[in-house]
């Protein structure tokens, strides 16, 4: 059985004068697991993370409301970045090395992207406009393995972001950009991260490919 980390977003909130802190995944990765026949296996905290890599043959950071902070790639905040009550961005971290360490295969998507970036060194645009629609045009480097995953140099992708990759991390390779040069998917021996969500456009074949080109190169 293929088993996969992911790690879980959170929402706040206040009932009867208490707040709550809600950990979540969200409902595409149900419908992955149940037409892929995986098992994910959410984290919510840095605890047993060696041990999770080690059962687990991959890693998702997928996508989440609140931003990086900016202190993690030596910026100031900004007005439009939005931090929320409580950071899982040290569990992602955590999870990353630990994945990293052992060479399997890691995907960031849409916010997993940027904090893939920042956790090896790179950095983030704070706030950009228009990349929130359904239909983006991406252009794939062909030598990478987004073009062996999709087959194809241009693709139409969903985009659901204000933020993105700024300064690429050291030893990281661009491999896809938007029309308007944004950066779009980058690479790095067993790490491929994306800015579209292919799960909420039932894309199975991106997950099938995905971890099946990783773990033969």
């Amino acid at each position: 059985m293929i088993k996969i980390a992911i790690s879980t977003r959170y929402v706040s909130d206040i009932t009867n004068g208490s707040r709550y802190r809600r950990f979540y995944t969200t409902f595409p990765y149900r419908e992955i697991a149940e037409e892929l026949d995986w098992l994910f296996i959410p984290f919510l905290s840095v605890q047993h993370i060696d041990e999770i890599a080690e059962m687990c043959d991959a890693l998702i950071i997928p996508g989440n409301s609140a931003d990086v902070d900016p202190v993690n790639y030596g910026e100031e905040l900004r007005p439009e970045t939005n931090l929320y009550d409580f950071e899982v961005y040290s569990q992602d971290k955590a999870a990353i090395h630990a994945f990293n360490r052992l060479g399997k295969p890691i995907l960031g998507i849409c916010a997993g992207i940027q904090v893939i970036n920042v956790v090896f060194g790179g950095s983030l645009h704070q706030h950009i406009e228009g990349h929130r629609d359904a239909n983006h045009h991406i252009t794939l480097n062909r030598d990478s393995l987004l073009y062996r995953i999709y087959g194809n140099e241009d693709i139409i992708t969903n985009s659901y972001h204000h933020q993105c990759v700024n300064r690429v991390a050291d030893g990281f390779k661009v491999t896809a950009m938007s029309d308007d040069g944004i950066v779009e998917g980058i690479e790095k021996d067993n790490i491929l991260a994306v800015q579209w969500h292919p799960e909420i456009s039932h894309d199975y074949d991106f997950f099938i490919n995905w971890l099946k080109l990783s773990q033969t190169d």
